[in-house]
């Protein structure tokens, strides 16, 4: 027994059409994208191994000032071949060397610092300024409305100065170049009166410990300020 075909004009027999939904498919966020944001911020503040690299001849230079009965010019020796070891095997492994070659050029003025003056407490004078410097930077950026977090977040992601659209965001970066004018003239604040106290020992210890740790105490709440905003404006 044979089937009539069906009528295409027959209402009854038509589709009926999907109907839209009212989500459009959302793109899943890769592990790539999550891990995207945490390296832009170690970016922004010169990546872990470039803060531990640039960190490691100053904390030989203190260790070998006190092992040798504060003979200056073995420590200096000392913490200007940590530094060129640091360089040599970058070069080996074919890595960056932007950062080091920055810690690397600090310690080599350092030591010129101290060999010219005589003086081991000298060798921390460039850091001083450095603290200084930084800190009335994101001072001063928070100041006139342009934080240096956005700014350098802006360059490193090629967003430009979009973000100063977003009062959210702006805020943000605001508060949180806040954390960094805190760290810059904490160190000043405390190392300062060790190096007029003369205070070598003391003084290189505490540049130790506000070094590397308090770094990653800086990036990690300013991470933690930020994510929020990130994942909002991603949502929009």
């Amino acid at each position: 027994m044979s089937t009539m075909p069906s009528d295409p004009s027959d209402p009854s027999e038509q589709v009926s059409p999907v109907a839209p939904t009212e989500h459009e498919p959302v793109e899943h966020e890769t592990a790539a994208d999550i891990r995207a944001e945490s390296v832009l911020l170690e970016r922004a503040i010169g990546g872990w191994r470039g803060i531990i690299d640039s960190g490691v001849p100053t904390a030989v230079f203190v260790i070998a000032f006190m092992v040798t009965s504060q003979n200056l010019t073995s420590s200096l020796i000392a913490a200007l071949t940590a530094g060129g070891i640091i360089v040599i095997w970058r070069l080996i492994r074919r890595e960056p060397l932007q950062q080091v070659l920055a810690g690397f050029a600090g310690v080599a003025i350092s030591a010129a610092v101290a060999k010219y003056t005589g003086r081991a407490e000298n060798y921390f004078w460039p850091g001083f300024l450095q603290n200084l410097a930084y800190g009335t930077a994101f001072l001063i950026s928070i100041i006139v409305r342009w934080p240096l977090l956005g700014v350098v977040v802006g360059y490193l992601t090629g967003d430009g100065t979009s973000w100063r659209q977003d009062p959210a965001l702006r805020r943000t970066y605001a508060a949180s170049s806040w954390i960094w004018v805190g760290l810059f003239y904490g160190r000043f604040a405390v190392q300062f009166p060790l190096y007029l106290a003369g205070a070598i020992g003391a003084l290189g210890l505490l540049k130790i410990i506000m070094g590397i740790p308090l770094y990653v105490a800086a990036a990690y709440f300013t991470y933690r300020l930020l994510k929020p905003v990130w994942d909002a404006k991603r949502q929009r």
